[in-house]
């Protein structure tokens, strides 16, 4: 199991959104706080990112990438005084959606924007950790996939055909796996540590493919240890201090975010979900969702369920 895409896949909820704009100067926009994870690309012409909260202004150019994980309200502007017109969300946190520009003239930025909704309780440390904005300027011969995949979903969101619908979804999901990757699997020599260093170090990489790949196993600190070659008490050290919690501690997580999506996605019994989670029994399963969630697994599927039938999370609410 990809530990990246699975931690990516039990957090998304929902599907996300994309859509190409034009702004001629003068033209600013801004974003409010949100649930969810936004991009923006500069497809042609030049922008300035503002925010969020009291971070310097980023000067955006043709190809520039910026990622905001973390929901924080932000706003993109010709320049860095000019008015700004709010966005206002849908009730499903998705951004509206503006008619396509069609042909955009040499004096106008043409950005590409997204947003991915996000469930934000029990969050995983491969997107809480990630910094305000994760900028990627566009420089030749760097993330040609990423680019490669913003040019497909360009032209897609563009160009509507038969499939288009099943494309732009798939090509979002593979884009924000490329945006995170480019952040966590940087090169930044004698920087490297927490969560990109616990990618790359071959001991933490094989218990984490281990339990993420099998999270029903009763899986013990002995035997995550020698999936690395280490002792139990090197391994236990060197996982902790990378990943920021246990081994078991971290499998707990990773059980109960898997039992959320579960909840979240499918109409399986809550004795069924509880032995795919690695618990014996439903009352033990749902002693630990509820410390995890603060509320029961019934609850909380009911309540996504209303969440997804029209209404919407707050920023902060566990659903």
């Amino acid at each position: 199991m990809d530990v990246l895409s699975d931690v990516i896949a039990a957090m998304r909820t929902g599907r996300p959104h994309s859509s190409r704009t034009a702004r001629r100067a003068p033209w600013g926009i801004r974003f409010p706080d949100s649930d969810g994870a936004g991009f923006h690309v500069v497809l042609q012409g030049s922008a300035w990112l503002l925010g969020p909260k009291d971070a310097d202004p980023v000067r955006l150019g043709p190809g520039d990438v910026v990622f905001l994980a973390q929901g924080h309200g932000h706003a993109l502007a010709d320049h860095p005084d000019s008015l700004l017109e709010d966005v206002e969300p849908e009730p499903d946190g998705s951004w509206p959606e503006r008619p396509d520009p069609g042909p955009v003239g040499t004096d106008e930025t043409l950005l590409l924007c997204g947003v991915y909704q996000l469930n934000r309780a029990g969050a995983h440390p491969l997107l809480t950790e990630l910094p305000p904005v994760v900028h990627i300027p566009a420089r030749v011969g760097c993330h040609s996939r990423l680019r490669a995949a913003i040019d497909l979903l360009t032209t897609e969101v563009a160009e509507t055909h038969p499939g288009s619908h099943a494309i732009v979804s798939g090509l979002l999901d593979t884009l924000l796996v490329y945006l995170t990757r480019a952040w966590w699997l940087r090169e930044r020599p004698g920087e490297i540590g927490g969560w990109a260093a616990a990618l790359q170090d071959p001991a933490v990489t094989a218990a984490l493919h281990a339990m993420h790949s099998d999270p029903a196993k009763a899986w013990t600190v002995e035997e995550l240890a020698g999936r690395g070659g280490l002792s139990r008490a090197a391994f236990a050290r060197r996982f902790t201090t990378m990943v920021g919690r246990p081994p078991l501690v971290y499998l707990t997580w990773l059980r109960m975010t898997t039992a959320a999506r579960l909840l979240r996605e499918s109409d399986s019994t809550l004795r069924a979900l509880a032995v795919q989670c690695g618990y014996n029994s439903e009352f033990a399963f749902a002693k630990a969702f509820k410390r995890e969630y603060g509320v029961a697994p019934g609850q909380y599927r009911r309540r996504v369920g209303q969440a997804f039938s029209g209404g919407r999370f707050r920023r902060g609410d566990t659903p």
